[in-house]
């Protein structure tokens, strides 16, 4: 059930993306770990999907049974009194509906936040813009009807996928960025960057 204290954890998990500290986020694959990263003074917890997944018996990328995904998360959220965002990988679903589901899920399990990557884990590497931006919005739609002011964390893999030169993935990145950021998404990961073009 969404409550009141459930709101202002996303609040304040929002607000450490635009404080004048960096936001460190540990990842945590269990309650226990959940638990000693707040121990430890961490003010908001990650889940890893890799660490989450393989603590319950299964491989990265989508192959732990959801509902299992869920119940791992929950037992984090209801151990932690600090903020909690879930990476989602994909989000689980085929389509934007799929999705949406799959988020309202996670946010009844307690997080506030999530990890949406535009990576695949088929033979084709990357979603079209068209397809990940669809996803974003089923997303933000999901958390609106939850009543959650979910924190929507794009993660965009040209880089990790190493698809097009470095020009190309640069350019290809700040698209990407802009048009998830304008179909809801807060923060921006490119993830498997490792330096900005110099020219």
């Amino acid at each position: 059930m969404i409550n009141e204290e459930q709101k202002r954890l996303a609040e304040a998990f929002r607000s450490m993306h635009r404080g004048p500290q960096i936001l460190l986020l540990p990842n945590a694959w269990d309650a226990v770990s959940a638990r000693i990263f707040e121990a430890a003074g961490f003010g908001a917890i990650g889940t890893t999907s890799g660490g989450l997944a393989w603590a319950l018996g299964y491989p990265d990328g989508e192959q732990a049974p959801w509902n299992e995904v869920v119940a791992a998360t929950q037992r984090i959220t209801r151990t932690v009194r600090v903020p909690v965002t879930a990476d989602i990988e994909g989000g689980y679903g085929e389509t934007p509906v799929e999705v949406a589901r799959r988020v309202a899920d996670i946010i009844r399990a307690g997080a506030v936040g999530i990890n949406l990557e535009d990576g695949t884990h088929a033979q084709t590497p990357i979603r079209s813009i068209e397809d990940a931006v669809a996803r974003i919005r089923a997303a933000r739609e999901a958390a609106a009807q939850e009543g959650v002011p979910l924190v929507i964390n794009a993660r965009i893999d040209l880089y990790l996928k190493h698809i097009g030169d470095d020009e190309t993935r640069f350019a290809g990145t700040v698209q990407r960025s802009k048009a998830y950021l304008a179909a809801g998404a807060d923060c921006i990961y490119p993830f498997g960057q490792g330096s900005l073009p110099t020219s």
